[in-house]
């Protein structure tokens, strides 16, 4: 007799422009056999994923459909790219106490139906929310990941691609730290197939500066970011499902690593099917330690400040 396995199922919670997108890049690659979109705006999923459902014959997923949370219990991964946008006049520390409403009311619905998958936060600020989401889970060590700096260090790769004129995928680089604005371009070990990367001081501050600004550059040509940021998350959900061990520089709890506890960041993380299995210890100069130290004061500070002001 034969023995059933159940289909793969990967939830997107958020139907905005990074869910949207993101439900699409996993549908379009057939990551998964079955594909569920949720939203509070439900017609506006519903608009998205019928948009998808006529594209069924052109890929290899089996399903996609508008879910509610009772289809995540079965799920292997569950993306939270739901949250709210800054309203005119708002300050950081009201926006914040709304996303992090929003994801503890997804990590007490994904509680309720006993989801037992890997949690992949995405809606920023990312580190400190993937620490509110750790905390809530009752999952295992490792199960709730951020998207952390994958795209930053994509986007870094890519700068350096075209200062170099080599393919990006060539560049070995990595962004550290924070997803945002003190995050850490980690020079010291940058390569192109073994060689380290040679670049001028001024070139480096330039590349370092657009890496960092380039999501702003975005936002204010198009409002929004998320093709890139897309693909990042496809990538970490095919390092899950295929358990590849592959290296990425996602969003953990971290645990005396350089000397730093008990903050999420982004850092080089083995990702497979449990999530984050191993964290690498990336060599960095006296300088790079002294930025990473710098970052992890900033997250700390704001996660406490999430923990305060959202009671």
């Amino acid at each position: 007799m034969a023995i059933k396995t159940k289909p793969t199922r990967i939830v997107v919670v958020g139907a905005g422009a990074v869910g949207a997108t993101t439900a699409y890049t996993l549908f379009l690659r057939s990551r998964a056999a079955e594909i569920v979109l949720i939203d509070t705006n439900v017609r506006k999923a519903n608009g998205e994923v019928l948009d998808m459902q006529h594209g069924l014959p052109f890929v290899g997923c089996s399903r996609i459909w508008v879910g509610t949370y009772q289809d995540c219990a079965d799920a292997d991964i569950v993306i939270v790219t739901a949250g709210v946008a800054q309203r005119p006049g708002e300050t950081r520390q009201q926006l914040l106490v709304r996303n992090v409403r929003i994801i503890r009311d997804v990590v007490g619905q994904l509680r309720s139906c006993n989801f037992q998958g890997i949690l992949l936060v995405a809606t920023n600020p990312v580190d400190v929310l993937s620490y509110v989401a750790n905390q809530e889970a009752n999952l295992p060590i490792g199960h709730v990941i951020g998207s952390g700096t994958v795209l930053d260090s994509a986007r870094f790769r890519f700068l350096l691609g075209s200062e170099l004129d080599v393919d990006p995928r060539s560049v070995h680089a990595h962004i550290i730290g924070e997803h945002g604005d003190t995050e850490v371009p980690v020079w010291s070990t940058a390569n192109v197939v073994g060689t380290l990367i040679d670049l001028t001081a001024e070139k480096r501050r330039r590349v370092a500066l657009q890496t960092r600004k380039a999501a702003y550059e975005i936002i204010e040509s198009k409002g929004y970011t998320s093709y890139a940021i897309a693909l990042a998350l496809d990538r970490i959900c095919t390092a899950i499902l295929y358990d590849e061990h592959a290296v990425l520089n996602v969003s953990t709890l971290l645990h005396e690593y350089r000397g730093i506890s008990d903050v999420y960041m982004g850092v080089p993380c083995v990702v497979g099917a449990s999530g984050v299995e191993k964290v690498i210890d990336l060599p960095l100069s006296v300088g790079e330690q002294t930025a990473f130290e710098a970052s992890a004061r900033e997250l700390r500070a704001r996660i406490q400040e999430a923990l305060a002001v959202a009671k």
